[in-house]
């Protein structure tokens, strides 16, 4: 079966969240099913600068802009695969990320820089390449969501379907939405601007495409996927998707391995497995030298590595700081985003400096760091798709602390007098407000707290997350199994 993989963005070459993981550890799981896989990639300029070995495939003027395009296939360097990149400087060779400019502003052609990348995934269904062609396109979120209706749009002018589709929603939240004006520019036909199709409340939304025209559907865990078609976190959509449900699966994300394994991570300072946490506490102690904390083995030490975002709930982060600090733990913060929020985690590591410690930014190997050498990893989203950071967690044997929403309901069974011997790996909280994340931090430290030999108790929860296994394999399994059904 021969898979084109639309997306935006595909780790390590460019990553501002986790659909980039997604994107680079799924074509290798898919391969060890025995399907054949392509990413198809904007050619950012990291993007290119990974391209090894480059071969033009095609070159064409696309209705998008009167100047060329360039396709071209290549070696992805660091991503086990080779795939497709589009080369149009025009679109996205800018000095700003890959959004919006260096001022935050999302850029004001955006609909026309995402539905080439759509565009282009329909024409290679379309023999644009004539060694390779696509059995089924499997596009994510909504900067490839257009690639179901255009193909759909060419199978109505063929009178026949040219590959079957999937759409994968990583964040319903992020919508892809534009003025209606913008429809005209698209290259779609007339009637695609519909409440049966692109149109939403009098915009045009790119997600809408997707979930509309595609074959499949899915989404990153089964309980989003339910989660989704309801009215507090279907963002206007959960009509269509209850239409939809026969032809919704939720496929739950996997860590790759080869780049969180604790075992065999070199980006941190002490290796461990979960048959010797040694190395975890070395790693504890090198991280609270490195941020200035006191260097206390018996101070729970709590992180968050996130976007700084509502959606988060890093707001009730910044209420539960004195929880923490004031039973004796630790709090340590890699993110960025709400300028108002970094403020005002700045201010809480300034005011506490051996207590709170805080980065602003995102660093691929701190992150590793941070994560390897704390004890606990906060999740307190209000809603939250799959989640991997509660995922790194559990392989690191960082213990998540999460709210019950979607995937973290999923991955994370909380500690009780009754789930402690049985199956619990961290807590969990169902409220969405401070009291009940203080709560779950109080029980957290009691555990931490609780007398036994090296924290018999707490080496038990981290042992069984250790032990568990999230990984892709599981998930390209059931990704194969929504293909056959696309494609009958």
């Amino acid at each position: 079966m021969r898979v084109l993989q639309a997306c935006a963005e595909i780790y390590p070459l460019l990553k501002t969240g986790g659909l980039a993981d997604v994107a680079g550890a799924l074509p290798a799981a898919l391969r060890g099913q025995g399907a054949d896989v392509r990413p198809l990639l904007p050619g950012f300029p990291s993007i290119l600068d990974g391209l090894t070995a480059p071969a033009q495939v095609a070159e064409w003027v696309t209705p998008f802009d009167p100047a060329p395009v360039r396709l071209l296939y290549g070696s992805l360097a660091g991503c086990d695969c080779s795939g497709y990149v589009i080369d149009a400087p025009q679109f996205y060779r800018r000095a700003g990320g890959p959004y919006a400019d260096a001022e935050q502003r999302a850029y004001p052609d955006n609909h026309r820089r995402f539905a080439l990348l759509g565009w282009v995934a329909a024409q290679l269904a379309q023999d644009l390449d004539p060694y390779w062609r696509p059995d089924v396109v499997h596009a994510h979120d909504w900067h490839a969501a257009l690639a179901p209706a255009y193909l759909h749009a060419a199978g109505q002018r063929v009178g026949r379907r040219l590959a079957a589709s999937v759409f994968t929603v990583h964040n319903l939240a992020y919508q892809g939405l534009f003025a209606a004006h913008h429809f005209g520019e698209l290259a779609l036909p007339d009637s695609y601007f519909a409440v049966h199709g692109l149109e939403f409340h009098g915009q045009l939304s790119f997600m809408k495409g997707g979930l509309y025209y595609a074959d499949r559907l899915t989404t990153v865990s089964p309980t989003y996927a339910d989660e989704i078609q309801g009215d507090e976190q279907g963002c206007g959509l959960d009509g269509l998707l209850r239409d939809r449900a026969a032809s919704l699966s939720g496929v739950l994300n996997g860590v790759d391995d080869a780049v969180w394994n604790p075992a065999q991570d070199t980006l941190i300072p002490h290796r461990y497995d979960l048959r010797r946490l040694v190395g975890k506490a070395r790693s504890k102690a090198a991280l609270q030298a490195e941020l200035g904390l006191a260097e206390d083995a018996d101070a729970p030490l709590f992180c968050v590595v996130s976007r700084l975002a509502e959606q988060k709930g890093l707001h009730l982060v910044l209420q539960v700081l004195e929880t923490i600090t004031a039973r004796g733990g630790q709090f340590a913060l890699l993110g960025s985003g709400d300028a108002g929020m970094e403020a005002a985690f700045r201010a809480a590591a300034q005011a506490q400096p051996q207590a709170v410690a805080v980065k602003i930014g995102y660093d691929e190997a701190f992150a590793h760091r941070l994560i390897a050498g704390s004890d606990l990893i906060l999740v307190p989203s209000r809603f939250e798709p799959c989640g991997l950071t509660q995922l790194y967690g559990l392989r690191y044997g960082t213990v998540p602390l999460v709210r019950r929403v979607g995937g973290l309901a999923d991955t994370v069974v909380d500690t009780t007098l009754e789930t402690l011997d049985s199956d619990a790996t961290g807590f969990v909280f169902d409220d969405f407000s401070t009291d009940a994340l203080a709560g779950a931090i109080r029980r957290a430290i009691a555990l931490w707290r609780r007398p036994g030999k090296k924290r018999a108790d707490w080496q038990l929860l981290q042992r069984r997350g250790m032990a568990e296994r999230h990984d892709w394999a599981l998930a390209a399994e059931q990704y194969m199994g929504v293909y056959g059904q696309a494609l009958t």
